[in-house]
């Protein structure tokens, strides 16, 4: 890095700080609403701009993928989720924007109770942890500045909770706007860069592997099926439930999710072809470090700098956004139901917001501490998505079937049913029947739901 490409990242950084702090009041610290929701005045450019830009924290696990596998890439992190979102915006959205509820847990307690409620805000703490994203940006900073990578990982940790402990989620979309236009000015310059390098220095460009435009890449159909239901995480996503909400309005909220996801398609064109370029101009590349090589080869200087801040962007929306969801279900619908008495007649939700404050210092401990322990993003996806959605999805799709259900045993089976099945594979070496841990999960999931349902 130049003198003039760290320059840009601290000036990154300062308009980090200064977005997430702009125009943070008294009075947004204290109110549930103002604070956890942004007011529930969330416009259509800012529900765009956050959603879009938290979607790709995980943006070197997926150069990882392109670099390894090519085309498989879209086809499990692209199609499906375009595909469940779309039926997200169709039917959940606009439910979600009446229900005038806050968070996914609060669903989950409004229509099967406390238990379910707090259960379920427990699998939404896991499965929104920071972690792998935190994982991500450490192996980035760590790659560019020679810092320690701990302290890389204690460095973002601080600077995004300072910011989220004054704004909230307003601070969360301010932010957003800038890193919304920085992650797609650095992939269209990186791009950019890459096609005229490989017309430069033709004699240096590889044949792509024979795989690499292969849909499967190489894999099975069933692990390729799996990750298609693992997208149906997107029905149980607390991101899209939170900006849903915080929506001005439901038709916000809907036509929201349907640009979004025009955003996603060109976003991904951008990803999947500089990392071809990365495939064919780099003689082995450490494929979590595909993008960042590729940008070093083929981008001059200040270009340099933008595309990291850019990285940064893409990182440290997903950071903040995913820091402050964990906070708030651990100190709302976690810490705050346990204590809040059902039987008083006025509830002041107030009271949420220093639990949520204090959730964000229990988040960021956590978080390092499983980023420091965590060896690849994608496997965390894998495990964490095949173990834990089976336990969320059916019962969120019967809540709007507007019965009342007892879902304890429908969210802890599948839970089970996953983790002896993958306790199986670490002793024995293979599945059972060769099946992934998705399927079993959520096939007793199903059933239990079946009986139930046929019960009540």
């Amino acid at each position: 890095m130049s003198y003039l490409d760290i320059i840009i990242v601290l000036l990154y950084f300062s308009g980090l700080m200064l977005l997430g702090f702009y125009k943070t009041t008294s009075k947004i610290q204290t109110d549930h609403k103002g604070y956890l929701l942004a007011g529930r005045k969330l416009s259509l450019p800012g529900f765009i701009a956050s959603l879009v830009a938290t979607w790709y924290g995980g943006i070197l696990g997926i150069g990882e993928n392109v670099y390894l596998y090519g085309l498989q890439t879209w086809i499990i992190f692209g199609l499906p989720y375009y595909f469940f979102a779309l039926l997200f915006a169709l039917f959940f959205a606009g439910k979600i924007k009446d229900s005038n509820t806050i968070s996914l847990p609060d669903h989950f307690y409004n229509h099967y109770g406390k238990n379910a409620g707090i259960l379920s805000a427990i699998y939404i703490f896991i499965l929104s942890s920071p972690a792998p994203y935190i994982l991500s940006l450490g192996f980035l900073i760590q790659h560019f500045s020679g810092l320690p990578y701990e302290f890389s990982l204690l460095t973002v940790s601080i600077i995004s909770i300072c910011y989220l402990w004054k704004g909230g989620l307003s601070a969360v979309i301010r932010t957003d706007y800038m890193q919304f236009i920085l992650m797609f000015a650095g992939f269209v310059l990186l791009l950019f860069f890459s096609h005229l390098h490989s017309n430069q220095t033709e004699s240096t460009i590889l044949p792509l592997p024979d795989n690499f435009l292969h849909p499967t890449g190489g894999a099975t159909f069933q692990y390729i099926l799996t990750w298609f239901f693992i997208a149906l995480w997107t029905f149980v996503d607390p991101g899209f439930y939170q900006r849903c909400s915080a929506a001005t309005s439901k038709k916000t909220a809907q036509k929201g999710i349907f640009i979004s996801i025009l955003f996603w398609i060109l976003f991904d064109g951008l990803t999947f072809l500089t990392g071809m370029y990365a495939k064919i101009l780099i003689v082995d590349a450490q494929p979590v470090l595909a993008y960042i090589q590729l940008a070093e080869l083929v981008l001059p200087s200040v270009v340099l700098g933008i595309f990291i801040a850019a990285l940064l962007s893409v990182i440290m929306s997903t950071i903040d956004s995913y820091t402050f969801i964990s906070a708030t279900t651990f100190g709302r619908d976690i810490l705050w139901r346990v204590q809040m008495n059902p039987q008083k007649k006025s509830i002041d939700e107030d009271q949420a917001v220093p639990l949520v404050k204090k959730g964000l210092i229990v988040t960021g401990m956590i978080s390092l501490m499983l980023a420091l322990s965590m060896p690849s993003v994608v496997k965390i996806w894998y495990t964490l998505g095949s173990v834990l959605v089976p336990g969320l999805i059916v019962p969120f799709v019967f809540s709007f079937l507007n019965k009342k259900l007892n879902v304890i045993t429908m969210m802890v089976s599948p839970i089970i049913v996953s983790i002896l099945w993958i306790l199986i594979k670490n002793i024995f070496g293979n599945y059972p029947l060769n099946i992934e841990p998705f399927y079993p999960g959520i096939t007793t999931s199903i059933i239990f739901g079946i009986f139930v349902w046929l019960k009540k």
